[in-house]
């Protein structure tokens, strides 16, 4: 069979049809023998229960929260109905990409940059937003980095009629203004942080004058923010295994696309900041390599700045830089770790999902680190290639699957690689523009910087 003839078989988008879309979300804990460790109350370093949870987070949240039994969790006939304003998103063959890089690789991405928000933070702003309107909240808190989630929240909130008050990374909310008119053309009230509207916001200035902030640090605002404003709860964009949840969707679709077509990936990438994208991109295929079914290479890919899976300690950390947030048992660089300013992407967090952590501890996933300019040469290339102007974040992904491709190309083997395009980087041109002046460096933390944040690791005994 010709090659042409091959192309003709699997197209350049694969649609799965809304009736084959998942009905429940896939819940990657339950197969896991060796469960991610329990988050610990910041006050007494025990496991935090129902109760503890409730002043922060949304009843039915903590409940996926603290599942870690049931596979399946079923997605509510509401949010499938909003899902599918831009849903199922297409399976792309990128066969443009493997022409121009010559490669005998096969080239996948699932492309998650089809709603107004412009990446995959809507599949869980909508349902944390829909448990939150269910409960009779008035509104919720966030925090936002890049503004991806920040946006994507603001959308989920203005459908369902919830306020929304976003806590913006303050060097984010600088550099990406576009970002931050989307979220208050939603109706959201942004706050640049850390500001001096909390407690937490003023010591952190306090302590770190100038500070362009970071997402613990936002965390810490809104976290504050929800217990001051009464009938309100925090909700989040990634990094707690209910995000990561609602994320599963990503891959599901991923799976029933790949399997109408008997396509088997041998390599699955994705970008990792907090771990939502990541996680939810690689969950159903996961699933089968814990159970035995089939086997694959997972790589995780975050910026040299922020090396959280690569530098980072497995131990138990505060979620927050204000450290009222409950403690994790993560791949952590500590939480009064801050990234460097010149850092123009999100994937800017502290820590690391708690199961991508137990996975990447146990040997079932890789991850790898590239250089900001690195990701913003792939990210160039790929748009005049493919026709998408990619996220920075989703970029760290391209980068590593055009490695990967290359090295097909040198020795010969004809591998399958699947990677996560999270979203579009329309609201990012401030970073391209810096790196089309020459203006944009890179920034790798050395042993002495990263040793600021261990030390504050809590000690744990458990």
């Amino acid at each position: 069979m010709s090659a042409q003839d091959m192309k003709k078989e699997i197209p350049y988008k694969i649609y799965i049809s809304e009736n084959d879309m998942p009905k429940a979300w896939y819940n990657l804990r339950a197969d896991m023998k060796n469960k991610p460790a329990p988050l610990l109350n910041p006050e007494t370093l025990q496991p935090m229960t129902y109760d503890d949870l409730r002043p922060v987070f949304c009843d039915e949240l903590i409940k996926q929260e603290l599942d870690d039994t049931t596979p399946y969790i079923e997605i509510p006939d509401e949010i499938r109905s909003f899902y599918k304003m831009y849903r199922p998103a297409p399976l792309v063959r990128a066969y443009c990409l493997e022409e121009k890089l010559q490669t005998p690789a096969k080239i996948y991405y699932k492309f998650e940059g089809n709603n107004t928000s412009g990446s995959h933070k809507l599949n869980s702003a909508i349902a944390q937003a829909y448990y939150a309107k269910k409960q009779g909240l008035d509104g919720v808190t966030t925090e936002t980095g890049a503004g991806q989630w920040g946006t994507a929240l603001s959308m989920a909130c203005a459908y369902l009629g919830l306020d929304c008050r976003v806590y913006m990374v303050k060097v984010s909310y600088e550099q990406k203004p576009f970002r931050r008119e989307v979220m208050r053309t939603y109706g959201a009230q942004v706050t640049p942080s850390p500001s001096e509207t909390t407690e937490v916001g003023r010591a952190i200035l306090a302590k770190h004058p100038g500070t362009g902030g970071s997402l613990g640090c936002a965390i810490s605002e809104a976290v504050e923010a929800a217990g001051n404003l009464g009938n309100y709860r925090y909700v989040l964009g990634s990094v707690l295994n209910q995000v990561m949840l609602h994320q599963s969707i990503i891959g599901l679709e991923t799976k029933i696309a790949m399997d109408q077509y008997g396509i088997k990936p041998d390599i699955i990438i994705g970008c990792a900041g907090g771990g939502s994208n990541l996680g939810g991109l690689i969950a159903p295929f996961m699933g089968e390599k814990l159970r035995g079914e089939a086997d694959y290479r997972f790589i995780a890919v975050e910026p040299a700045s922020c090396p959280s899976f690569t530098r980072g300690k497995f131990a138990y950390d505060y979620c927050d830089t204000g450290m009222i947030c409950p403690l994790a048992k993560m791949h952590t660089l500590g939480s009064g770790f801050i990234p460097a300013p010149n850092h123009s992407g999100g994937l800017r967090y502290h820590g690391m999902n708690p199961i991508l952590s137990q996975l990447y501890h146990e040997g079932y996933m890789e991850a790898t680190t590239v250089k900001q300019t690195e990701v913003f040469e792939a990210a160039e290339y790929f748009a005049r290639v493919e026709g998408i102007l990619p996220a920075p974040e989703s970029s760290h992904a391209i980068r590593v699957a055009m490695d990967e491709a290359i090295k097909c190309r040198e020795t010969g083997e004809e591998k399958t690689i699947l990677f996560g395009l999270t979203g579009t980087g329309y609201f990012d041109m401030v970073a391209y523009e810096k790196f089309n002046n020459g203006a944009m460096t890179d920034y790798i933390p050395g042993d002495e910087d990263l040793a600021v944040g261990f030390a504050g690791l809590p000690e744990v005994n458990l």
